[in-house]
């Protein structure tokens, strides 16, 4: 297609996946009470009567005016992107595919299976770990003070948990696509097992919201997991591609052994002589001596 027309096909896609998280976002405005119900209930709530200092529990409030109103929006669009992903997914797909080869399709739609479960996963394991990591922040509050927590506060801390872990747990499907490209053999990877189970132990207690091991461990644990998965499966697709191909293990500049044993000439394949041109060729059909066999020019 013309490059006018790639361009009309874009803003068409993106139109409808923008239509989509739109209506998705109108009806979740009519259920953002109990949404944010949802959201805010791993937070220990204080019972009526119940002593409110010392971090035993929170109190959750709105801050000012627009508080209310802002975060029902901020509730609404969230889960319209979440909700209409598929549409708006397999606009960018439909956009993406006519390009691609069909082993490139083939792989896509391994990687997308494959990457959508385990961002689900991380997802719910950062839902079901809040509630821990909730109380042991609320424990460090001293004695006399009250915790009132707004509940746009607890919205961006449950969307930033959401994301580290769901994104977290993509670093093993990272790993597999290089070793699928050949950038990264298993072995290699095997041999960094030290050095990435120390970063992600660090970058679990860096990018986790909360201070507490709880949330640290909680994320690097699984993460260490998936990554020796991760290495086994690579290691075998090594060996795999190895009984396929002698050659895997070369570089890109590093010669194949060559046989340069030469072969017998068995025989002679002979040749006919080319046609006479026209100007070489008598008015009876004769060859002509004027220019013994060559053209004109030469």
């Amino acid at each position: 297609m013309p490059l006018a027309d790639h361009l009309r096909e874009l803003r068409n896609r993106l139109a409808k996946g923008m239509l989509a998280i739109v209506v998705v976002s109108i009806v979740a405005a009519f259920y953002s009470e109990e949404l944010m119900e949802f959201l805010a209930d791993p937070v220990p709530r204080c019972a009526k009567g119940e002593d409110r200092t010392g971090g035993v529990c929170a109190t959750v409030s709105y801050m000012d005016l627009l508080s209310p109103f802002t975060t029902t929006v901020k509730v609404s669009l969230m889960v319209g992107v979440v909700v209409a992903s598929p549409v708006w997914l397999y606009q960018l797909w439909a956009f993406v595919a006519p390009g691609l080869h069909k082993h490139e399709r083939k792989y896509t739609y391994a990687f997308v299976g494959a990457a959508v479960p385990l961002f689900v996963g991380g997802a719910w394991l950062a839902y079901e770990i809040m509630p821990i990591s909730m109380r042991v922040l609320l424990s460090i509050t001293p004695d006399g003070s009250e915790n009132i927590l707004p509940m746009d506060k607890i919205l961006d801390f449950s969307v930033r948990m959401v994301l580290v872990f769901g994104v977290s747990f993509e670093l093993p499907l990272l790993l597999v696509m290089l070793n699928m490209t050949g950038m990264v053999s298993g072995r290699r990877m095997l041999g960094w097992w030290r050095g990435v189970v120390m970063g992600v132990f660090v970058f679990g207690a860096v990018a986790t919201p909360t201070t507490d091991p709880v949330g640290m461990i909680a994320l690097a644990g699984p993460i260490v997991v998936l990554y020796f998965l991760a290495v086994g499966f690579s290691v075998l697709n090594d060996k795999r591609r190895r009984r396929n191909d002698p050659d895997a293990d070369l570089d890109d500049d590093e010669a194949s052994e060559l046989d340069l044993t030469p072969e017998p000439v068995v025989g002679i394949e002979p040749v006919p002589a080319a046609k006479s041109l026209p100007e070489q060729v008598n008015g009876d059909g004769s060859r002509s001596a004027k220019y013994n066999g060559y053209d004109d020019v030469t």
